[in-house]
C-alpha cells in the first residue's frame, strides 16, 4: 500500500479509503532513534536555526523514508512554516497534495476541501463513510482510555498522550492499533489507581522533549488531561465527517479550544495547567490570551530541539508542583 505523508490530523478516512497508509511524520520523526540528528540534516540543507524544530525534523524525516512520495500538507489550521515545508520538499520531488481548514469553522468551505480531498486520492464519499465507520470503533477504545486516565486513575499521562496522538494516522495499521488498544486496557484494569497530589492538564502542541510526564509523575503529579492529543481521537462521537472535523478544535482559533479546554478543567478536577510552546512558533503568542481566559495557576514551557528536559526547565515544574502542596 502506498504511504502518504502527513504533517497534522486531516480526514485520514480518505486515506484509508483510497486504500493508502497514512504516515504521521510527526510519530515518525520523534521517535526516530537520532531525532536530533534529523534535525542537523534540515539545517544543513539550509534550514534557518530560528525555525521550528518539528518542521525541520519533517523535512528530514520524509526524505530519509524512500517509500512516501507524497505529502498532505495543511496549509490552513497548522503551522505558519508549512507552506515553506512544502515548497522545499517539493523541489526534491515529493508530490504535494494541499488542504485547509477554514478559519471560520464554515461547514460549505470544509466539504469542499474534503470532497477534492477524496477527488485527488481517487476514492469516494461512500468508501469514506464506510472508513469512518470502522475508525470510529477504535476511537471509542481510546476514549475509554482516556476516560480511565482521569476518572479511574488507572493510566499515566504519557500513555495517555501516545495512544491519543497515534489517532492521527492510526500507527498505519487500524487493525493492529485496535489489538494493541484491547491488550492495554485489558492490561490496566489490572493496576491499582494513581495517587497523584496534583492534577495537571497539558494544553499545546506535543512536546518535543522526550521525559516531561515521567519527570511530573517522578514529583507527584499527573498530567489527565492531554488537549490536542484528545482532539486527535475525535472526543465527541458525531456521526458526520465534515462535522467532526469543524468540531476538532485545533486547526481553528484559540477561544474554541479554549472552551474545551475550561469544560475538561471543571470535569476533570485539574488544579493547574501546563502551557508548552514550541520556540519560533507563532502559537507562543496565544499564551496571553489563555492566561487571561482561563482562571487555573497555569506554567508556560518552551521546547526546541528533541532530548530530555533541561535544568531549568525542571526548576520550573518542580517549583510550579510545589504551589500545590
Amino acid at each position: 500500500m502506498q504511504k502518504i505523508g502527513i504533517t497534522t490530523t486531516i480526514p485520514v478516512e480518505v486515506i484509508f479509503a483510497a486504500g493508502k497508509t497514512p504516515v504521521d511524520l510527526n510519530n515518525i520523526f520523534i521517535t526516530h532513534p537520532e531525532c536530533s540528528k534529523l534535525v542537523e540534516q534540515a539545517e544543513l540543507a539550509g534550514y534557518p536555526r530560528n525555525i521550528c524544530g518539528w518542521i525541520k525534523g519533517l523535512y528530514s524525516t520524509i526524505l530519509v523514508d524512500e517509500e512516501i512520495d507524497t505529502l498532505v500538507a495543511v496549509t490552513q489550521g497548522d503551522c505558519s512554516n508549512t507552506h515553506a515545508l512544502m515548497e522545499t520538499l517539493q523541489l526534491k520531488g515529493i508530490k504535494i497534495i494541499p488542504f485547509s481548514y477554514p478559519f471560520d469553522r464554515d461547514q460549505e468551505l470544509l466539504e469542499l476541501q474534503i470532497d477534492k480531498f477524496v477527488q485527488a486520492l481517487g476514492t469516494s464519499w461512500e468508501a469514506v463513510r464506510t472508513a469512518k465507520e470502522e475508525l470510529d470503533q477504535i476511537r471509542a477504545k481510546v476514549h475509554r482510555l482516556d476516560q480511565l486516565t482521569w476518572q479511574e486513575n488507572l493510566v499515566s499521562g504519557f500513555e495517555n498522550h501516545l495512544y491519543q496522538v497515534s489517532c492521527s494516522d492510526m500507527m498505519g495499521e487500524p487493525q493492529g492499533f485496535a489489538e494493541e488498544l484491547d491488550a492495554f486496557l485489558a492490561e490496566v484494569a489490572e493496576r491499582s489507581p494513581y495517587k497523584e497530589e496534583v492534577r495537571l492538564g497539558y494544553m499545546g502542541v506535543p512536546p518535543i522533549v522526550t521525559d516531561l510526564y515521567q519527570y511530573i509523575e517522578e514529583l507527584g503529579g499527573r498530567i489527565v488531561f492531554n488537549e490536542v492529543q484528545r482532539q486527535f481521537s475525535m472526543p465527541y462521537g458525531v456521526k458526520d465527517l465534515v462535522e467532526q472535523y469543524r468540531l476538532f478544535t485545533y486547526p481553528y482559533d484559540i477561544f474554541g479550544r479554549i472552551a474545551d479546554i475550561q469544560r475538561e478543567i471543571e470535569r476533570r478536577k485539574i488544579d493547574g495547567l501546563i502551557h508548552y510552546t514550541q520556540s519560533f512558533c507563532f502559537r507562543q503568542i496565544e499564551d496571553l490570551i489563555i492566561r487571561q481566559k482561563i482562571g487555573i495557576p497555569i506554567l508556560t514551557l518552551e521546547g526546541d530541539r528533541p532530548g530530555p528536559l533541561d535544568a531549568r526547565s525542571k526548576i520550573r515544574i518542580e517549583s510550579f508542583l510545589e504551589l500545590f502542596r
